[in-house]
């Protein structure tokens, strides 16, 4: 595996940490803390509990990852749209 090679893995959101970190459990029943990706923080893709989620992981620290895509939940459309407040 070359070091630039990453991991992904599918995973579910279980817990919520402060400072956009995230407690993610996944297929393979290994639990890691994983962060958000700056795409997902720029765009404002908000994760809860329960989400699906894809983590991105390096083969030297299988302890820790990066989320990097939030799958949709079946039958939740687009929210109420509100205007950005800074």
């Amino acid at each position: 595996m070359a070091k630039e090679d990453l991991l992904t893995i599918e995973g579910q959101i279980d817990e919520i940490y402060p400072d956009g970190r995230f407690g993610v459990m996944l297929d393979n029943q290994h639990r890691i803390i994983a962060y958000t990706a700056g795409k997902m923080r720029r765009f404002r893709i908000r994760s809860v509990v329960g989400d699906r989620v894809h983590v991105e992981m390096t083969p030297y620290d299988l302890s820790k990852g990066r989320i990097v895509f939030r799958e949709r939940t079946p039958g939740q459309g687009p929210g109420p749209r509100r205007g950005f407040r800074r």
